[in-house]
C-alpha cells in the first residue's frame, strides 16, 4: 500500500468530498436483507419434508485503498467462514475512482472503510454516513524522517522540508504538535511530492512526511532504513482520532439493522482472530492478496495486531469525546463550517457485547 495515497484519500477528503446522493440500491440490488440471484445456499439437496436451507445475503465491503493489514479482520472473517455463519456472502472490493464513501452512500456497497477525518466533513455536508466500528483504537500515524535528518521533536521540523499533498489539514496538524514544543510551523518548507512514495521522496527532496507506521514504518525497518517517528497522538490529544473506521449508511441501518449486526458479529470475530493469531492472520491476507510482500504483511501484522483493540473494552468501541475533540479542533481552525453533532456520526449499538 502506498501510505501517501491512503493519507491523501483520508485527509484530502476532508476538504473536497463529492458524494453521490443517497441512492436506493446496495450491493445486492437494493435490498441487503433479500438474497439476490445466485446467492449461495447449502450444497446438500434438501430432503423431502425438511426445511429449505436459507440463502446467504450478498453484500459488498469497499476498502479505502489497496488491501493491507488494516483490513486483515475482513479477510479472516471471510476465509474462516464467519460471514457464512452469520448468513452473509461478503465480497471485499477496492474503491476505484469513486471512493468507498461514495460507494456506501450510493448503496453500491453496504459497508466501507473510511476515517474519522473524512466522515466528520461528510456528516457536516449532510452525507448520511455512520461509523459503526473503529478498526484501530488509537491513531498510528505521524510524521516520519530518516534518522540522519535528526528530527527528534516537533521543534526540529524548523528549517526542514515537509513532503505532502497541499491540504490545509497537514499544516494544521503540524502546527498542533509544534506549538507546545515552541516550534514555528512557518519555518517549515512545504512541498507537494505528487505521486512519489515516501522512500523515493526522502531520497530526492524532502526531510519528512506523514505516514502510518504499521506499513511504511515497518517497511523501513525491513529495508534497514530506520526512522524517527513522531506520533500525532503523543503530542496533541485531539489528533488521537479513529483511522480507519468501518462505515455504513443511515439507510442501511434503518432498513436492515439485522444485516449490520450480523456483519459486525462476524467482522469482530475476524479482528479478534487477527489479535490472537497474527501469524495465521497474516498468512490469510497474503493468500487472499498474493501481490503483497508476505514478509511485510507478517511484520506489519505482528506490530498492528495488539493495536486493533488496545485499551478498549471490545474491538470497534468508539467514544464520543474522540469524535468531539477532533471536530472541535477543526472547527476552531475554521476548517469546518459548523460544529459536529458527534453522537450522530457513530454508533456502538451493533457491536457484539464484550465478554
Amino acid at each position: 500500500m502506498a501510505v501517501k495515497k491512503t493519507l491523501m484519500l483520508c485527509i484530502s477528503c476532508m476538504l473536497v468530498i463529492v458524494m453521490a446522493g443517497c441512492g436506493s440500491n446496495n450491493g445486492n440490488g437494493g435490498n441487503a436483507a433479500a438474497p439476490s440471484e445466485g446467492s449461495t445456499a447449502s450444497p446438500e439437496a434438501t430432503a423431502a419434508g425438511t426445511e429449505t436451507p436459507k440463502a446467504l445475503t450478498k453484500i459488498k465491503v469497499a476498502l479505502d485503498w489497496t488491501p493491507n493489514t488494516n483490513h486483515t479482520g475482513l479477510y479472516a472473517a471471510k476465509e474462516l467462514g464467519y460471514y457464512k455463519e452469520e448468513g452473509l456472502d461478503v465480497e471485499i472490493v477496492q474503491p476505484g475512482s469513486a471512493g468507498a464513501d461514495t460507494m456506501v452512500t450510493s448503496g453500491e456497497a453496504a459497508f466501507g472503510i473510511s476515517a474519522q477525518e473524512a466522515l466528520t466533513l461528510a456528516r457536516l455536508q449532510g452525507v448520511p454516513l455512520v461509523s459503526i466500528a473503529a478498526i484501530i483504537q488509537h491513531n498510528t500515524s505521524g510524521f516520519a524522517a530518516p534518522k540522519d535528518r535528526n528530527i527528534k521533536t516537533p521543534k526540529d521540523f524548523e528549517g526542514k522540508t515537509y513532503g505532502g499533498w497541499g491540504s490545509p489539514a497537514e499544516e494544521a496538524a503540524m502546527k498542533a504538535i509544534m506549538d507546545p514544543e515552541g516550534g514555528d510551523v512557518k519555518k517549515v518548507k512545504l512541498v507537494n511530492i505528487g505521486e512519489a512514495d515516501f522512500f523515493t521522496a526522502v531520497k530526492r527532496d524532502i526531510d519528512f512526511a506523514w505516514i502510518f507506521y504499521a506499513w511504511t514504518g515497518i517497511e523501513a525497518e525491513l529495508r534497514g532504513e530506520p526512522l524517527d517517528m513522531l506520533y500525532l497522538k503523543d503530542y496533541a490529544p485531539q489528533l488521537d482520532y479513529y483511522t480507519p473506521v468501518l462505515t455504513t449508511s443511515e439507510k442501511e441501518i434503518a432498513e436492515h439493522p439485522e444485516v449490520v449486526k450480523a456483519f459486525l458479529a462476524a467482522t469482530s470475530k475476524g479482528y479478534q482472530y487477527a489479535i490472537d493469531k497474527p501469524e495465521e492472520a497474516a498468512a490469510i491476507l497474503s493468500k487472499a492478496v498474493p501481490d503483497l510482500d508476505p514478509k511485510l504483511v507478517l511484520a506489519s501484522q505482528k506490530w498492528l495486531s495488539p493495536k486493533y483493540k488496545d485499551d478498549a473494552a471490545r474491538w470497534g468501541e468508539q467514544k464520543t469525546e474522540i469524535w468531539q475533540n477532533y471536530a472541535d479542533w477543526m472547527y476552531g481552525l475554521k476548517l469546518l463550517d459548523k460544529p459536529l453533532d458527534a453522537a450522530s456520526a457513530f454508533t456502538n449499538d451493533f457491536l457484539p457485547e464484550s465478554k
